[in-house]
């Protein structure tokens, strides 16, 4: 049985297109204009001061757990006492 001959060519074409995207996807950018740069600038400072404030917010929201399971061990710790000296 003989194969047609575009199935011959077909894993060439294969490469090439390859090859060929290959190239474009490595192409490079041109450099960001001064307007693009400072509206970067400018959302990074906003992405910023909100990780920070996140970050304060989470630090404050900790603090208050920590002091509610702090309180809620040292009545559990005196229920566990006195229910010892009932028994």
């Amino acid at each position: 049985m003989k194969m047609p001959n575009v199935w011959k060519w077909v894993p060439t074409l294969m490469v090439c297109c390859v090859v060929g995207m290959a190239g474009m996807a490595s192409a490079k950018l041109p450099p960001p204009s001064e307007e693009a740069k400072a509206k970067a600038a400018e959302a990074k400072a906003k992405s910023d001061e909100a990780a920070k404030k996140d970050a304060e917010s989470l630090g404050k929201a900790q603090d208050r757990v920590a002091d509610r399971y702090k309180k809620q061990g040292k009545t559990v710790a005196a229920n566990t006492k006195t229910a010892d000296k009932k028994k």
